[in-house]
């Protein structure tokens, strides 16, 4: 509570600086009164005047009280005392009674300041009773309407104010939670964009760096005996290389894979079947059904990039001696289907071991089955020891993309 009164809004500097000049109006105004000899003695007018205008100097820069209720209570008490002195000296002193009764119901709270004001309110109308020599209901009527007037102004004022700082207590809140969502809609973007790169270094820089350590190691092999053999494979290596230096380049700016600038998606499977063929010696054959359509970019790269993480699973882990990539368009969907005749394994022994394997770095599987998911396809496996691996990927087109000619 301390907190709260101490706490002041630009509209209640004001009400503040309003109260202070209608005391001070009050003052002067009885003492006037009193010199043009309309409102008791000059002297005694004056004197609890001065008293009174004295105290009330001095409480707003006491700040204990505006800090403790007793201290207002005793400040208030003397103030009451003085305004007691200046109902005794004139009649006119019952007008004070006004800006009193909304200093006690701002400093002593509801139910303290409702019982100053109903005390003050008697003193008022005891005092110009007495002034008058007579009780009359006229006499009541003032002090009391007046005292109403600030009961109702003081508490409507501050229901207003406990609304207005519920307000700004929801709107503090909603901006820490707006913050909060913003904060964790950046964390959720950084560990997607996290996710995207490994998938993206996997299918492609992982690829290529194998598949030139697999060359070197052949060209290791025909060392010293076959030179010709292995100055060959280096050269494969160095090429390898080389487009893999392109294509991380390409990976940094962001931009399409190096196989799709400027080349349809059949075009560059059919590059890398026959790049596959040559580094490796794993046979592979492309076949394309359908009518072929522009794919939207992010379709194409997600093809191409799964055709090449399956070919490399193949090369690296299957065994295998021959493979089949089939290209499909058909209506509203893209089929891409990759079939080796390798050592062939367990999915589902793989895909309970999925985690592990992606602690250790291995995003092939779940790599796949991630990008076709995230453009609305479907992505499945099956295999079994010594039978081979067939992997299907289906991705719809959009109906805009499926009525374009073929570049």
């Amino acid at each position: 509570m301390a907190t709260e009164r101490s706490r002041t809004t630009p509209v209640a500097r004001v009400l503040q600086v309003c109260l202070h000049l209608l005391v001070a109006g009050l003052l002067a105004l009885t003492v006037v009164r009193a010199a043009l000899g309309r409102g008791g003695e000059v002297a005694a007018v004056t004197a609890a005047a001065t008293a009174m205008a004295a105290v009330y100097a001095v409480g707003p820069l006491l700040g204990s009280v505006r800090r403790s209720r007793r201290a207002a209570a005793l400040w208030l008490a003397l103030l009451g005392v003085t305004w007691a002195g200046v109902l005794v000296a004139t009649q006119d002193g019952v007008w004070l009674a006004f800006p009193l009764y909304f200093l006690e119901l701002h400093l002593l709270g509801r139910r303290g300041g409702l019982a100053a004001v109903g005390f003050t309110a008697v003193a008022a109308i005891v005092g110009w009773s007495w002034h008058q020599h007579t009780v009359s209901v006229a006499a009541a009527i003032g002090p009391a309407l007046g005292a109403a007037v600030a009961t109702a102004t003081v508490l409507g004022y501050q229901a207003l104010y406990r609304e207005s700082e519920e307000r700004r207590r929801l709107i503090d809140e909603l901006t820490a939670a707006r913050a909060d969502l913003a904060a964790a809609h950046h964390t959720a973007g950084v560990l997607a964009e996290r996710e995207r790169l490994a998938r993206e270094i996997h299918d492609t820089l992982a690829q290529s760096l194998s598949s030139i350590q697999l060359l070197l190691r052949a060209a290791q092999r025909a060392l010293p005996e076959r030179t010709e053999a292995a100055a060959g494979y280096v050269e494969q290596a160095r090429q390898a290389a080389q487009d893999n230096l392109a294509e991380a380049r390409r990976f940094v700016r962001a931009l399409a894979p190096a196989d799709l600038e400027g080349a349809s998606l059949p075009v560059a499977l059919e590059r890398l079947c026959a790049t596959t063929t040559a580094h490796s010696g794993l046979s592979v054959r492309l076949h394309v059904s359908g009518d072929q359509v522009q794919l939207p970019v992010p379709q194409e790269v997600a093809l191409l990039r799964i055709a090449q993480s399956a070919l490399g699973n193949a090369v690296r882990h299957a065994g295998a001696s021959h493979a089949e990539v089939t290209l499909s368009y058909m209506e509203g969907e893209v089929a891409l289907d990759v079939f080796d005749d390798g050592t062939g394994f367990d999915p589902a022994a793989v895909a309970a071991a999925a985690g592990a394997a992606a602690g250790e770095g291995g995003f092939g599987l779940p790599s796949m089955r991630a990008r076709a998911r995230a453009l609305g396809g479907t992505f499945t496996v099956e295999s079994a020891p010594g039978e081979g691996t067939a992997l299907a990927v289906l991705l719809p087109v959009p109906v805009s993309t499926a009525n374009e000619e073929p570049s």
